[in-house]
């Protein structure tokens, strides 16, 4: 286990219909749980908005991290992102309101090094906490790799984006009161 973090962010995957977690959810909460158990955060961060059928991945991660005995006021959930780097993006926002800065990311072990770059890029002091998987076949590889390849290139792009958003809006005018500033108001 790592050192003390502010917060652990479990990302979201598929959930079944049923509401019951994968296999793959299912580690990544357990994961979570025990780095809570162990003192690692004192807070955790469910992300994932994407949903299945009437079930969304955060509040399936939130309810199992209760059953494995996280009390309910120590979980947030993230309810927005569809995507690594907006798990990274809304989880950062949620952070920054609670006063977190470091943060331990608890994803597949596949998945865990652009995760880690994604919440990086977005100003999380962030290390990797990967659930342990079985051993995928060698086409489950070589899809996998191929598509951290490709999201990758769609998350860096998705931040050069959002990096020109923020440099095109203005900056808020400042209003100023007084009779002067009626003057100053109406230019």
């Amino acid at each position: 286990m790592p050192e003390r973090a502010d917060a652990i962010v479990v990302l979201g995957c598929r959930v079944l219909f049923s509401g019951r977690l994968t296999t793959a959810a299912a580690r990544r909460a357990a994961k979570a749980a025990e780095a809570y158990h162990a003192g690692v955060a004192p807070h955790i961060v469910t992300s994932g908005g994407r949903r299945w059928g009437a079930q969304i991945e955060a509040e399936a991660l939130r309810r199992e991290l209760v059953r494995a005995g996280v009390p309910e006021d120590a979980v947030t959930s993230e309810l927005w992102s569809l995507t690594t780097h907006e798990n990274a993006a809304f989880s950062a926002e949620i952070l920054r309101r609670r006063g977190a800065r470091r943060a331990c990311v608890v994803t597949c072990a596949w998945h865990v090094e652009r995760a880690i770059q994604d919440f990086r890029a977005v100003g999380v002091d962030a290390w990797p906490l990967p659930s342990e998987g079985v051993r995928a076949g060698l086409l489950r590889r070589v899809y996998r790799r191929g598509h951290e390849v490709v999201c990758t290139w769609l998350d860096r792009r998705a931040l050069r984006r959002a990096h020109v958003l923020v440099r095109a809006v203005p900056a808020p005018v400042p209003r100023v009161s007084g009779a002067r500033g009626a003057e100053e108001n109406a230019r």
